[in-house]
């Protein structure tokens, strides 16, 4: 029914619905000239609205947002949870049909909204007017056909005291110290607070806001500063499967918890790390029932058998004021986490009725359960996470002879499965964090195996977020772009990249246009630091490229050549929309760059090295160096052969991290921590640079796989997809962040499952929009391989072996065999 509703049945710009808050936290006015971001403590709000219907109407149509995040209920059933995440200008409100949560008599609504308060790796606050900004705040509407249900004073709201302010470690690393944590004291919280029953006297009436600032309209209505317009849902509802453990551990442990750590994950890391067992049983299943020490805690290791990510939802049985301490984990917790343990939960029992949903979503495979604050008998009754990842939808598949490479391509997609939420994410585990640049594969994933391209293409509205000065913050919609602080400048070009990939896939010409003066405004940023040979130098910030030890410092060839692929993207983009100034403009600054590019040459070695120093070439080299070279077309092709070649020797390749190390790495006497050598560029080179090739993590190796296809070699990439299964062991079923460390569920490292689409089997768009598409089969080992693939005008099927090929196409094909002129095929069934 939610497909029936859109923007359509409401008023095209004024909402009927008012602004509304708890009464409790009543908004002082402030200037009406003046501005501010106030750090607030979380708060949570409570709604709720009884109505009467004489007849359930065929279609309600309903639409609500909050700041910070809500949930919907009806007649005590869940609808809808969000809004997706977004810059606080930019706010998107949900939208579905209400007539099936409904009945004739009486109906209540209820609405939880929990305002951060403070800006998290999910959430960034808004820039207050004299009223509105300042706390949380909810606005509601729907049709019940002869009148408007709305948000407005007859509502009745309750500020609930059950969430507290102490799941946060103050000295937290700001890597993780974003990600949303709970302490719920469920004494405090009656669970039927959303039932038609409850009993909600005692409440008062919901407080309207008003905007107050100069120019302001006086109204309590939306659109209001600072939340802007209100756009429609852009993506589809999160959801998926209800999952159980696949294995529960009850440790005893007779040391009590150390309290002195606010948060529960850092609790529970330390009783891990730090105290043994005095006995243990372990279960296939649950219920698991027990007794905590008088003078310790009970400890519960619950193994989900490999990596989920969504709702956690407890069930259990404990006297009153029992503390469930709960830390979330990738790996057994034995030792303290790389950036810090933070994001878990706490839950106080009230004794009976003791069943919980933790209200933001967890990325994990172990929960570290600490139970304590009672020496009388618990029973824990259930543990399982409700699936909260964006819908994987249609008939897209792959499938070869090489049963591992079926189960990496299966992996690929689950890893990015887990990191699509309300946007691409890094990690559902350690960060949350709506990386720009990472994302650019999460969306080519989705692009070769979904067939719902919708996340794909907001990737890059959420992205086109710039900076006063043009760039694009690293990560968006959270901490780091309301912190206004540095960037990875590369990762705007990621960006770009993938505006590229919505031009060659759809042919949209109106949302390319859209992009094109941001992706301007990238490219010129870079331009202050162009030198007369045409080069860039000394670009500042934090130039990433890859985890992989290389240097972007001094006048990089990693660097240069990235700006490169970013201005041939915008120019042909450019050429195609008809936009010939900025297309020549374009073309001159890259003619600039490849003359000058030919300095990194190393005609001996047969690549490109890293970097100049006072102009002289240094001996580093890095395999995305050359890869880059190939992919922006600064190499003469009559190289690329050659330097594929030298780039993929594996008896010349070494994995190096100048962040994180394998523990195998020759040391350098006096060499700084590899996060010290991050920030200060003092490298310390652990390899022969002058034999040794440098091979890129898992991100940046869907650059390198870009440069071999692009050089004709696809036929060995099969091979060098092997090296992705060393992840797929010990139950994961999913890829990491890097080769040997780093987390295990990464989405930027997950490119084999678009490359076995793209490059193996050979299809992607020849013609803007999926017009004509081109099959460019190599298949290198394997014996056949077949897939469904997704396209704008329905599927396009093909299987391939040594002696035949069976296509199927709803559009023209340019089918271009090794060996073989291409040929062109009109859309139709063939086979060969």
């Amino acid at each position: 029914m939610t497909e029936l509703v859109g923007p359509k049945h409401f008023p095209e710009v004024r909402w009927h619905g008012h602004w509304v808050w708890v009464p409790e936290e009543p908004i002082q006015q402030g200037d009406p000239v003046g501005w501010s971001t106030p750090e607030q403590p979380e708060s949570n709000g409570l709604f709720r609205k009884t109505f009467d219907l004489t007849r359930v109407p065929e279609l309600v149509p309903a639409r609500i947002t909050a700041d910070s995040r809500y949930v919907l209920f009806v007649n005590g059933q869940e609808v809808f949870r969000g809004p997706v995440r977004s810059q606080p200008r930019r706010m998107y409100y949900d939208l579905f049909d209400l007539a099936p949560y409904l009945h004739k008599g009486q109906n209540v609504l209820a609405v939880f909204v929990k305002y951060y308060g403070k800006a998290k790796s999910t959430w960034m606050p808004a820039v207050a007017n004299g009223t509105l900004g300042k706390s949380g705040v909810m606005v509601f509407e729907a049709n019940l056909g002869d009148t408007w249900l709305v948000s407005d004073a007859s509502w009745l709201a309750q500020k609930t005291e059950a969430y507290l302010n102490d799941a946060y470690d103050a000295d937290a690393p700001v890597v993780v110290a974003g990600v949303p944590a709970e302490s719920f004291d469920a004494r405090k919280f009656d669970p039927d607070w959303h039932s038609l029953e409850f009993d909600d006297s005692s409440w008062g009436q919901a407080q309207v806001i008003t905007p107050f600032h100069i120019g302001g309209r006086g109204r309590s209505q939306p659109p209001s500063d600072p939340y802007g317009p209100l756009f429609p849902r852009p993506i589809a509802k999160l959801g998926g499967k209800r999952l159980g453990q696949a294995s529960i551990t009850v440790e005893t442990v007779t040391v009590p918890v150390d309290t002195s750590r606010n948060g529960p994950a850092g609790r529970a890391e330390k009783s891990a790390a730090e105290h043994k067992a005095s006995s243990s049983q372990t279960s296939s299943s649950l219920p698991v029932t027990f007794t905590p020490p008088q003078n310790g805690h009970a400890r519960i290791i619950i193994d989900m058998g490999r990596i989920v990510a969504g709702l956690v939802e407890l069930n259990l049985s404990a006297p009153a004021g029992t503390v469930f301490d709960i830390g979330y984990f990738e790996t057994p917790a034995t030792l303290p986490a790389h950036f810090g343990a933070q994001g878990g939960s706490r839950y106080i029992a009230r004794g009976k009725n003791d069943q919980h949903i933790v209200f933001d979503p967890k990325g994990l495979r172990y929960a570290y359960i600490l139970v304590h604050g009672s020496a009388e008998r618990v029973t824990l009754t259930d543990f399982a996470i409700n699936e909260y990842n964006y819908p994987w939808q249609g008939d897209a598949s792959f499938e070869c002879n090489d049963e591992a490479l079926n189960r990496l391509h299966k992996a690929g997609i689950r890893t990015v499965e887990l990191n699509s939420w309300d946007a691409f994410m890094d990690c559902p585990t350690r960060e949350q964090r709506a990386w720009v640049g990472d994302a650019v594969v999460h969306q080519m994933v989705h692009l070769a195996t979904n067939s719902d391209w919708r996340l794909a293409w907001h990737y890059l509205t959420l992205g086109n977020s710039p900076r006063s000065d043009g760039i694009l913050p690293m990560s968006v919609a959270g901490d780091v772009e309301g912190g206004q602080g540095f960037t990875i400048p590369d990762w705007s070009i990621h960006w770009i990249h993938g505006v590229y990939n919505l031009y060659r896939f759809t042919g949209d010409l109106t949302k390319v246009k859209e992009f094109m003066p941001t992706i301007e405004r990238i490219l010129r940023w870079y331009l202050p630091y162009q030198t007369s040979n045409g080069l860039l130098q000394d670009v500042p910030e934090w130039n990433l490229i890859d985890w992989s030890s290389l240097f972007s410092n001094e006048q990089s060839a990693l660097v240069n050549a990235s700006w490169a692929r970013g201005l041939r993207d915008y120019a042909e983009m450019a050429g195609w929309l008809g936009e010939s100034a900025s297309q020549a403009w374009a073309e001159e600054v890259y003619t600039r760059v490849k003359k000058g590019f030919e300095r990194f040459w190393d005609e001996e070695r047969g690549l490109y090295v890293d970097h100049l120093k006072d102009g002289v070439q240094q001996r580093p080299a890095n395999q995305i160096s050359s890869a880059l070279a190939i992919v922006s077309e600064l190499a003469p092709k009559e190289r690329w052969q050659r330097i594929i070649e030298t780039i993929t020797d594996e008896k010349r390749l070494v994995v190096r991290s100048w962040m994180f190390q394998n523990g195998d790495e020759p040391e350098v006497k006096d060499a700084p921590p590899g996060f010290i050598q991050m920030a200060t560029s003092r490298f310390a080179i652990n390899w022969d640079a002058e034999k040794e090739i440098v091979i890129a993590e898992p991100f940046m190796s869907y650059v390198v796989h870009d440069a071999v296809a692009k050089a004709g070699k696809a036929d060995i990439l099969p091979q060098l997809y092997k090296r992705w299964l060393d992840f797929l062991v010990d139950g994961y079923d999913t890829i990491g962040e890097n080769w040997g460390n780093g987390t295990h569920v990464h989405g930027w490292s997950s490119t084999p499952s678009k490359d076995l689409i793209f490059y193996t089997l050979g299809v992607s768009p020849e013609e803007p929009g999926y017009t004509v598409a081109r099959i460019t089969p190599r298949l290198g080992a394997l014996n056949w391989a077949k897939a469904t693939v997704p396209t704008p005008h329905g599927y396009i099927t093909l299987e391939v072996s040594a002696s035949s090929l069976k296509l199927s196409s709803p559009v023209p094909v340019l089918l271009d065999l090794a060996g073989k002129e291409v040929q062109r095929l009109e859309a139709g069934n063939y086979e060969f």
